[in-house]
């Protein structure tokens, strides 16, 4: 088999009964998920189960108590050697999430850099691009965020929905080849919801590998390609959006999905 064909058939995310506690607390039990290549995976699942803490794994910002975790293929924050797992380097890690793109409930802007400014600050300073290319190329992703005429708007001067596409910019700035979502609209007015909706599902239209953790269940049903419901940091159900979202299998699906649908 080719490295092509190899890595055509290897999930883009892999957990192995990943584990995480805080103290006495444990927040994730054993999960088992898989996500493959241009997949567009929908997390849902009350507060607290665990939904925001795996995604925060999956890059690192938490490390795993046990289980394994990988991306494309190679092992998150580790390296494993004569069976044993070593924790990598923090420079090592930063440039694992360097091809993961995370885009947070908060928007966690610059607010002394414009927009402009906000998406090309990683790609010059990171990957030493060029400013003039950098410039261009921010500006291309404000324009397919539907910001085009915004680029040189502080945060301050823009709404919430708008701050959030410009963080949905700047993560795609660094070429991720996975995009975490961890609610990104909660935080924002009903009436901004859509905007930022529109600008996910142009990217699953593109082919980006995407796991969302999201209350919106219109936005599962239409752009997931598998659903996943968690409780009590266990994966419940997990299936095909629709299948799930109208017959789930559990009395604990049924219960949460009545309360919100």
């Amino acid at each position: 088999m080719s490295a092509v064909q190899e890595a055509a058939g290897r999930p883009m995310v892999k957990a192995e009964g990943v584990r995480k506690s805080f103290g006495s607390l444990e927040v994730l039990k054993g999960i088992d998920l898989e996500v493959a290549p241009r997949e567009v995976m929908c997390v849902i699942g009350p507060s607290g189960s665990g939904k925001s803490t795996f995604l925060r794994c999956v890059n690192h910002l938490e490390k795993i108590n046990s289980g394994r975790l990988s991306v494309d293929g190679h092992l998150v924050g580790y390296r494993e050697k004569g069976g044993k797992l070593y924790e990598l380097r923090e420079s090592e890690v930063a440039a694992q999430r360097r091809d993961i793109g995370m885009v947070f409930q908060r928007f966690n802007l610059f607010p002394h850099m414009t927009a402009l400014e906000n998406v090309t600050e990683a790609p010059a300073q990171v990957k030493g691009i060029r400013k003039e290319t950098c410039r261009d190329m921010g500006a291309a992703l404000l324009e397919r965020v539907g910001l085009g005429n915004r680029v040189h708007s502080y945060p301050n001067q823009l709404s919430g929905g708008q701050q959030q596409r410009v963080a949905i910019a700047r993560a795609l700035a660094m070429e991720p080849k996975l995009m975490l979502f961890d609610e990104p609209t909660s935080a924002l007015d009903p009436e901004l919801v859509g905007e930022v909706l529109d600008v996910m599902r142009g990217l699953a239209e593109s082919g980006m590998t995407m796991v969302v953790v999201t209350h919106e269940m219109g936005f599962a049903r239409e752009v997931g390609d598998t659903l996943v419901f968690m409780d009590d940091g266990v994966v419940v159900e997990a299936g095909d959006p629709r299948q799930v979202l109208t017959e789930p299998k559990h009395d604990r699906t049924r219960s949460f999905l009545s309360k919100v649908l």
